[in-house]
C-alpha cells in the first residue's frame, strides 16, 4: 500500500508540474502549449513542427478554438502563449492581472488581410465597407441591392470566440450587432466550405484560404499581398503571439526564432505577410 500511494504522489505532482512549470524534469523537456485563433492554427503548427526539428529538448503543443479561447487559457494558466489575430480586450487584460499581476506582453509576428469570401458563381466581386456593414448587419438582405442575383443573401459566421467574429463586429460594424439570420460555423475552412457549395452565402477569413472561393474586392481594393502590405486594403490586420508576462527560457527562444527569417519564411510559405521584405 506504501508502494502505490507513493506512485499515485508522483503521477499528481508530474501533473502539476506539466500544468504550472511548463516542463517536466523527468524527462529533460520543456513544454509549451499554444492555444487561440484559429485564423493562425496552422500557421503556428508549421512553426511548431520546423522548430522542433532543431529543439530535440522542446515539445509544443498547439490548439486552435479561436483567439478569445487561447487568451482565456492564457489567463487561466493552461497555455503558455495565445494566438490571436486581434488586440487583447480589457476584460482579458483583468484576468491576466488578475492571476499574474501583469498585463501581458503582445509579439507582433504576421500581417494578414481579412478577406471576405464569395461563391464563385456570385456576379459581386466588389462590396463597399458600407454596403459590407449593411450586409452583416441585415439591413441589406437580397443581392440585387448589391449588383447580384435577385436572391436572399445568406451570412456566415464564425463564433464569438473568433478573433475574425470581434474583428468584424468592431471594425466593419461599428460594435453594432450581426443580424439574427446569420449562419454561424466553427473554422474558416468550414465558411468556405459552406461558401463554395451556396452560391448565396457571404463570410469571412484568412486571406491565404483559396478553397473554392473568389475574395471579394473592398473599396475597389482587392485583397492581394501589395495592397496588404502597405495598408491600402481596408481589412488588414495584424497577427500577435501573447504571454503573460516577459517570456524567458524556451517560449522565449521559441518567439525570437518566430521573428527571425526562419520563422518570418514560414509566415510567407503560409500564404501570410512576414513583417518586413526578405533580404
Amino acid at each position: 500500500m506504501k508502494i502505490s500511494l507513493r506512485y499515485l504522489f508522483t503521477a499528481i505532482l508530474l501533473l502539476a508540474l506539466l500544468n504550472s512549470c511548463r516542463w517536466i524534469s523527468t524527462g529533460g523537456t520543456e513544454i509549451i502549449r499554444i492555444k487561440g485563433s484559429d485564423t493562425m492554427l496552422k500557421l503556428a503548427r508549421t512553426w511548431a513542427a520546423e522548430y522542433m526539428e532543431t529543439h530535440s529538448g522542446v515539445s509544443i503543443y498547439v490548439e486552435g478554438g479561436g483567439s478569445a479561447t487561447g487568451l482565456k487559457s492564457l489567463a487561466a494558466g493552461t497555455a503558455d502563449i495565445a494566438l490571436a489575430s486581434r488586440l487583447i480586450n480589457s476584460s482579458e487584460i483583468r484576468l491576466l492581472g488578475e492571476r499574474y499581476k501583469q498585463l501581458g506582453v503582445n509579439f507582433l509576428v504576421a500581417k494578414d488581410a481579412l478577406s471576405v469570401y464569395l461563391n464563385p458563381e456570385n456576379p459581386v466581386s466588389d462590396l463597399s465597407m458600407d454596403q459590407l456593414r449593411d450586409i452583416f448587419s441585415g439591413h441589406i438582405t437580397n443581392w440585387k441591392q448589391v449588383g447580384g442575383f435577385d436572391e436572399e443573401i445568406v451570412v456566415v459566421l464564425r463564433p464569438p470566440t473568433s478573433g475574425s467574429y470581434y474583428y468584424i463586429k468592431s471594425y466593419v460594424l461599428d460594435n453594432d450587432a450581426y443580424t439574427k439570420n446569420a449562419v454561424t460555423m466553427p473554422t474558416t475552412n468550414s465558411v468556405s466550405r459552406y461558401i463554395s457549395k451556396n452560391k448565396n452565402a457571404i463570410g469571412y477569413g484568412g486571406i491565404a484560404h483559396e478553397l473554392k472561393i473568389k475574395h471579394s474586392h473592398i473599396n475597389g481594393v482587392a485583397a492581394v499581398e501589395e495592397n496588404v502590405r502597405f495598408f491600402k486594403y481596408p481589412l488588414t490586420r495584424y497577427l500577435y503571439l501573447y504571454t503573460p508576462g516577459k517570456p524567458q527560457g524556451a517560449i522565449k527562444d521559441f518567439i525570437d526564432w518566430v521573428l527571425s527569417p526562419s520563422g518570418q519564411r514560414i509566415v510567407r510559405e503560409m500564404g501570410f505577410m512576414p513583417l518586413w521584405e526578405e533580404q
